[in-house]
């Protein structure tokens, strides 16, 4: 039966470990989840994929992918024929973010996700945003997740006209890769249905040295636990 709905939730899901561990959180909080995947023309595709075999192995309600090409806006190495740098680039404050930031993708991300919600009368909207992102990502960061939450009280017939309102969750925001690590396996989520590489090879395999790789790699490491993509 379906849940009413003031107990839904819109859950961003790329397919990476983070979002999948918000997925799982969702769930136990007793939501039913509606996971969201924008394909955005990212070069590290297979996330796609992997969300949806997370999708489906943590019984999400409905799982969308939606279409939005940003290789026509370009400016990352995600989403253009720029290489992935190997190794972690260091982002001193106020210096430019890294080459693996997509301009205004969290935005657009949650935008859609916004519009979903409206939609479906959700209550929450989570996305994976963590601590390690703050210094190269002002897109993860507190104070622009407050401000989407704001955006969100006035951008929306439902909430201007019924006081409906969303909550933006971001529960991981606080927690270093290890915590997420730890929070994940404690929820039983799958990890071998995840994606994190931004380069991965035509196997499927993690290149071992882009930045995400190697914070994943650091994570599990910091955790003790073994990560199923690495055996």
């Amino acid at each position: 039966m379906t849940p009413d709905i003031e107990h839904r939730a819109v859950v961003l899901l790329s397919g990476g470990l983070d979002s999948a561990v918000c997925l799982a959180l969702a769930r136990r909080d007793g939501l039913a989840a509606y996971a969201l995947t924008v394909d955005y023309g990212q070069r590290h595709s297979l996330e796609i994929e992997r969300a949806r075999k997370q999708a489906a192995a943590q019984g999400a309600a409905e799982h969308k992918i939606v279409r939005v090409d940003l290789r026509a806006i370009g400016g990352s190495a995600l989403t253009s024929d720029q290489e992935v740098p190997a190794g972690r680039e260091r982002v001193e404050p106020g210096a430019p973010a890294p080459a693996t930031y997509v301009p205004a993708r969290n935005t657009i991300l949650l935008s859609l996700g916004l519009a979903w919600a409206e939609v479906l009368r959700a209550e929450a909207l989570y996305i994976g945003a963590n601590a390690l992102d703050y210094s190269g990502y002002p897109d993860c960061r507190p104070e622009y997740l407050a401000a989407f939450q704001h955006l969100a009280r006035l951008a929306t017939q439902a909430g201007t006209s019924e006081h409906w309102q969303v909550k933006l969750e971001a529960p991981l925001v606080n927690l270093s890769k290890a915590d997420i690590v730890r929070l994940g396996r404690g929820l039983q989520v799958d990890f071998s249905l995840t994606s994190s590489c931004y380069n991965p090879g035509a196997d499927s395999r993690p290149c071992g040295r882009c930045e995400s790789c190697l914070l994943r790699a650091k994570g599990f490491g910091e955790a003790g636990v073994q990560d199923p993509l690495r055996r």
